[in-house]
């Protein structure tokens, strides 16, 4: 009988409509905030301006999703870690 290892990292390359998990998060967030200006607006203008918006966020999260390093923060932690409290007050002569 073959035996088959579990694959624990299945969630890490999940893809749905072409963007992680998160980024797919975002943009359903964003369409249901449109869903809700859409239902309460009574003029085209704020309903293709609604549409507008979220193709190009959809867009825009694509490129990024292609893209990671593009978008990646230069310095992420702090050169040194403490717990002293700093007041920026000098107490030496100058």
């Amino acid at each position: 009988m073959t035996s088959f290892d579990t694959y624990r990292n299945i969630r890490k390359g999940a893809i749905i409509f072409g963007l992680p998990i998160p980024l797919f998060a975002l943009c359903m967030v964003s369409v249901i905030g449109s869903l809700l200006i859409i239902i309460f607006a009574f003029s085209m203008t704020i309903i293709a301006s609604a549409l507008l918006w979220n193709l190009g966020l959809y867009i825009l999260l694509l490129r990024m999703s292609n893209r990671p390093l593009s978008f990646a923060p230069k310095g992420r932690f702090p050169k040194h870690i403490t717990n002293k409290f700093y007041s920026g007050i000098t107490y030496e002569k100058t």
